[in-house]
């Protein structure tokens, strides 16, 4: 019987990557609700809207069109943006955007239809206590600022990205305090999700401890 799964955590704790791998192994379907706000920034920061106005971002909400693909790809309007999403500049805007009550009501209401009929993989940062509070297993990734930050400046330089890893660093613990301070859905454990401290775990690893935590393999 298939079951939905939450993994929630800071920027840069690998979600999206563990999440497709396991959505991949177990024929689910991956969520990434975190590209769905990085897309309203991408276009709102490239459409001239304001992105410190909540009602100019509502508007363009509603005539927004994402979709994640099983592939992995990412289309925003039916264009192609998967790899133009992941820049650090959209990565601050993703959070700013987030923060918004509103912005999260619409994008919320999305992720919770898609998921309706079970068999969903979601990453976020408020998967297990908002938009998904009655998944079956609900898993809180995290790891080390430096330790993430490392992650983030190879997979930039595989991208041909320029990239300077101090500068990640402040960015990762910038971002941290804006998810965990911010006043709507902040980033935070759920009360039944189990931790897991990827610092020194590689991807296999995480898959396997998260394998092991499914209610079938217990």
């Amino acid at each position: 019987m298939a079951i939905n799964i939450a993994l929630d955590g800071p920027s840069a704790a690998g979600k999206s990557t563990i999440a497709k791998r396991l959505a991949k192994k177990l024929n689910y379907v991956h969520l990434d609700t975190g590209a769905m706000y990085r897309c309203v920034a991408y276009k709102a920061i490239n459409t001239g809207v304001d992105i410190a106005s909540e009602t100019d971002l509502c508007k363009m909400i509603v005539s927004t069109e994402i979709e994640l693909k099983n592939d992995g790809s990412i289309l925003l309007d039916g264009k192609i943006v998967t790899n133009e999403i992941r820049t650090d500049a959209i990565s601050m805007g993703a959070s700013n955007v987030s923060a918004f009550k509103e912005v999260r009501a619409l994008l919320v209401a999305q992720q919770q239809k898609m998921a309706r009929n079970k068999g969903y993989i979601m990453d976020g940062r408020d998967i297990g206590t908002v938009v998904l509070p009655d998944a079956e297993l609900k898993v809180f990734m995290t790891a080390s600022a430096e330790a993430r930050a490392q992650r983030r400046y190879k997979e930039n330089l595989s991208k041909g990205f320029d990239s300077d890893l101090n500068q990640i660093i402040e960015e990762i613990k910038a971002r941290d305090w804006q998810d965990t301070h911010r006043q709507h859905s902040p980033l935070k454990k759920a009360d039944d999700a189990v931790v897991l401290d990827t610092s020194d775990m590689n991807i296999d690893e995480v898959v396997a401890a998260i394998e092991a935590l499914l209610p079938m393999n217990k």
